[in-house]
């Protein structure tokens, strides 16, 4: 079965290009493109995508607050934020928001469809500099909206083990990985981190990161160390 793939632009021609690429695969086809964040919500409740490639700068509603609406709704596709600029600020905003990733419009052709293939499965994508520039950020505690090291409520509701496995995946741990650090399975590590993910209502493991760091339960490793 094909992933159903949104491609929101406000530059036509960029639409057009994005769209060829994938629709040359086989296991993808483009559902339908919108040129601005508004167009996207309709489109995206509508049509129903797998995944949603998300512009940042457009009018009527910007990407970011397109991606807000987008992934709080129930049954949300995973979206996958595409942007000419490379600012600190839509690197964070976006991954808040809840995009599973976050790529530069000027990726290769393979790199996009790979990320595309990446999100859609459940899991997460940086480009490498992205990736650099938010652990440098977590490392020299500079990182916007960072809280004060007080966890939320709902961190009550996770088990002595989600929390020990919360702190591994914000490692940059794998699953087998962890599964061998805390001497369990990997089947019990993957059930773990889908019941952390869901009783703190996250989307990903990026997401966990992210709150991990918040919280202070992780330190990130050097810059250029995965998430």
């Amino acid at each position: 079965m094909s992933l159903k793939v949104l491609v929101v632009d406000d530059q036509g021609v960029v639409r057009a290009g994005f769209a060829a690429v994938i629709d040359a695969e086989e296991d993808m086809t483009v559902v339908g493109e919108a040129g601005d964040g508004a167009a996207a919500v309709r489109l995206a409740d509508e049509l129903a995508p797998d995944v949603v490639l998300m512009d940042v700068r457009m009018p009527e509603l910007d990407g970011i607050a397109a991606t807000r609406i987008i992934t709080g709704r129930e049954n949300a596709p995973r979206v996958l934020v595409l942007t000419t600029f490379d600012l600190d600020a839509y690197v964070f905003d976006a991954l808040r928001a809840g995009a599973s990733g976050f790529l530069l419009k000027d990726v290769h052709a393979a790199e996009l469809l790979h990320g595309i293939r990446v999100v859609a499965a459940g899991e997460s994508v940086l480009a490498p500099t992205a990736t650099r520039r938010l652990i440098g950020h977590y490392a020299s505690g500079r990182v916007p909206g960072t809280g004060n090291g007080s966890g939320p409520r709902e961190l009550d509701g996770l088990t002595g083990r989600e929390r020990d496995v919360l702190t591994l995946v914000a490692s940059g741990l794998n699953n087998a990985e962890i599964a061998d650090d805390l001497g369990i399975t990997v089947g019990t590590v993957k059930s773990h981190v889908n019941a952390l993910l869901r009783k703190l209502g996250l989307r990903d493991r990026v997401q966990a990161t992210i709150l991990a760091y918040d919280l202070g339960l992780a330190r990130p490793n050097l810059p250029g160390s995965p998430i």
